[in-house]
């Protein structure tokens, strides 16, 4: 990679980390929220799902006209209503305007995704995409290890609304990284052709069985990996015995190990093949989930060791999926493509935490009931989508695009 690719990279790295960690640190918030605003788990996991739930609608209807703009620019308005949202969330006094800031933080936050993965997959050939989705994927690590103790620790010594409001502060220096070190990325817009009915979007994915199986592939993985994870922290406090205080070396630990596994994943997807990459990992998956689901009491030693290896292999399944999704459609037809992926990914991460928290039930002295069951649920999900992505197939002639990072392109008034 040259130096304008890796600039846009850690931008874009930027950009996820603070996305995510606003995302993430709902999660680990769960037993302090559920105490303070005296909620049942079901009422928590609708404070998650909301904002996934709004995610999706937004990315939905924003399919619709994405690829008629430079990416940059809606990336860069996406991102500012997206701070707004965090504040809110920051200064949210009770759980209904809690629930409210999210909606609106999910509003523009269901836009982010999309153009992200848009850029990356517009800048970089199919055949270094699984490198650059790696690098990318490290947000997710850094967000585990750095981010999401230290929203814990200024949740512990301040209050729950401080990690909003650090979030929302790096923010807006990302604001800045984005106007200053983004190219436009508008190269889909120069080829000439018509840009016809914005409907075509959903008429191509429903007449396409290859874009189709690519959607549902991203339905089943997203069911399966979130169904679990916004009651890892809750079920760790009530089920083995974890003090609130070390709900942070889950994410410390798993983080740290996927700062080093994640590009190394990429590299390999690239060099041996996305789908056998993709299915080990998602393969070896169902193991800690399991673990997890089914844990008891147990030693800080062992639990680490199970949530590390959780880590390791959820982001190992995300990476090549992402870029194998990702290889489905032309430049031109991708941002629309994506953020219909980046919507349903969102509905279903908002599905899947009602359908768990429908399934557990909270039991004497704050254990959560039937965690076991939507273990159960997860891994078949898991494993249906290995036979899923063994179908979905990149563009004839994909593999050997090649393209450099797009060169500012001076738009006529």
């Amino acid at each position: 990679m040259n130096r304008k690719e890796k600039l846009l990279l850690l931008v874009l790295a930027a950009v996820n980390f603070t996305h995510i960690m606003d995302f993430m640190i709902m999660m680990p918030l769960g037993p302090q929220l559920m105490k303070l605003f005296q909620i049942t788990p079901q009422q928590f996991g609708f404070a998650v799902s909301s904002y996934s739930i709004t995610a999706g609608i937004s990315g939905f209807i924003a399919a619709f006209f994405v690829d008629r703009f430079d990416r940059k620019k809606l990336l860069f308005f996406a991102y500012i209503g997206f701070v707004i949202g965090t504040f809110s969330c920051a200064w949210a006094p009770n759980y209904a305007l809690l629930v409210g800031a999210r909606i609106l933080a999910g509003l523009f936050g269901g836009m982010i995704g999309a153009q992200v993965l848009s850029i990356v997959s517009d800048t970089f050939g199919y055949e270094r995409r699984a490198s650059a989705m790696g690098i990318l994927m490290t947000a997710f690590s850094l967000a585990s290890v750095a981010g999401v103790p230290a929203g814990l620790w200024l949740a512990a010594h301040y209050s729950w609304h401080m990690p909003f409001l650090a979030i929302g502060s790096l923010g807006v220096v990302v604001i800045f990284c984005i106007a200053f070190f983004v190219p436009p990325v508008n190269r889909h817009l120069l080829d000439g052709r018509p840009k016809g009915n914005p409907l075509h979007v959903l008429t191509d994915i429903f007449n396409t069985p290859n874009q189709m199986r690519a959607l549902t592939l991203s339905i089943v993985l997203m069911m399966g990996h979130f169904c679990i994870i916004p009651y890892i922290a809750p079920s760790l406090v009530g089920n083995a015995g974890f003090h609130q205080d070390q709900i942070f070396l889950i994410y410390l630990v798993g983080g740290a190990l996927t700062i080093f596994t994640s590009p190394l994943v990429g590299r390999i997807a690239d060099r041996r093949g996305k789908y056998p990459v993709f299915v080990t990992a998602a393969l070896v998956s169902l193991i800690p989930i399991f673990l997890i689901t089914n844990l008891g009491s147990a030693p800080l030693w062992a639990v680490l060791a199970i949530s590390g290896l959780f880590f390791i292999a959820a982001n190992g399944r995300m990476i090549p999926t992402q870029a194998i999704i990702s290889g489905v459609v032309s430049p031109q037809q991708r941002g629309g493509f994506m953020s219909i992926t980046s919507s349903v990914q969102q509905l279903s991460t908002g599905l899947a935490a009602n359908i768990a928290g429908a399934i557990i039930s909270e039991g004497p002295g704050g254990r959560i009931e039937h965690y076991n069951w939507v273990g159960y649920f997860s891994m078949a999900l898991i494993a249906a989508s290995v036979f899923l992505a063994r179908r979905v197939k990149p563009l004839e002639g994909h593999s050997t695009e090649r393209v450099a990072v797009p060169e500012p392109v001076i738009e006529k008034a």
